[in-house]
């Protein structure tokens, strides 16, 4: 991981999630890119967004963005001080989603790293909208949800939920395992049983998985189906000091199934453990 991308709508959890990921990979020499986008209906700081956007706005906004650019960039050298690390900031008028994947494709980007919140606090289900819709529609790039201003540990333990329908390969857990390494972590894989036994596919899928952490400290662990999953997962990762968890996002997965549960709007279990989740790959 020598290229993140970190989005930032310049609130305090776009800050958090930024030194987190610096403190995440302290030991690595990384470039992080810092991005801010913005549209007509962004609001201008310390009012709020208009009702109706207008493109007279525009000149105002991007040097609203690039000023606020340049103050993080000098807080995080301020706050970070490592030589490893070096900083570039990117202002983008536009839509969100495209153009994360367009910087993804333009820097090689290895890592995409968002809040879990943004500036308007809003209860979202499950995770931050932007968040959802950038980990479904990214097909090549890992995305890190990091809560709401958290205190950084290092992950040392780590827990995989999963289907074992797809994804459970070396290149699509790559950087779960490059993790893992860095760290020394334990990796507790979850499933959920929603079937009696696993089928040929899954025992297939879970055959492979156990390959690719024969080298790492590693468990399984079967929890039986409730209605409330979104409380199941919650107690898993509390009574195993989970401090990451990862899923596989693809069509028709756990994943897929799960941010869609009314529950969980009301249940949000990511407030306190960084979120990792990884493009499914056969």
């Amino acid at each position: 991981m020598k290229h993140i991308l970190v989005a930032t709508d310049f609130s305090n959890d776009a800050y958090s999630a930024l030194f987190y990921a610096t403190k995440l990979l302290a030991a690595k020499p990384c470039t992080f890119y810092i991005l801010n986008v913005f549209d007509e209906n962004t609001a201008l700081h310390g009012k709020k967004a208009p009702l109706l956007g207008s493109k007279k706005r525009l000149p105002a906004l991007q040097i609203q963005s690039k000023e606020k650019l340049t103050e993080t960039f000098h807080k995080i050298i301020m706050d970070n001080e490592n030589p490893y690390h070096r900083f570039l900031t990117i202002s983008n008028k536009g839509i969100l989603d495209k153009s994360v994947k367009e910087a993804i494709r333009d820097y090689n980007i290895d890592l995409v790293v968002m809040g879990s919140k943004g500036l308007t606090g809003a209860k979202e289900i499950f995770l931050g909208s932007n968040t959802i819709q950038i980990a479904q529609g990214l097909a090549l790039c890992p995305v890190l949800a990091v809560p709401k201003q958290i205190d950084y540990k290092a992950p040392k333990e780590i827990a995989l939920i999963t289907d074992f329908k797809k994804g459970c390969v070396k290149e699509a857990l790559a950087p779960l395992l490059y993790l893992a390494t860095l760290f020394g972590s334990s990796i507790r894989v979850m499933h959920i049983t929603e079937e009696e036994v696993l089928d040929n596919e899954q025992e297939i899928r879970k055959n492979e998985l156990e390959e690719c952490l024969e080298s790492i400290d590693h468990s399984f662990h079967w929890v039986q189906n409730y209605d409330d999953k979104a409380m199941v997962i919650t107690s898993f990762l509390e009574k195993q000091h989970i401090d990451m968890f990862v899923m596989l996002s693809h069509k028709k997965s756990f994943f897929e199934k799960l941010i869609r549960e009314p529950v969980i709007q009301d249940v949000i279990i990511y407030s306190r453990i960084p979120f990792l989740i990884l493009p499914a790959k056969d």
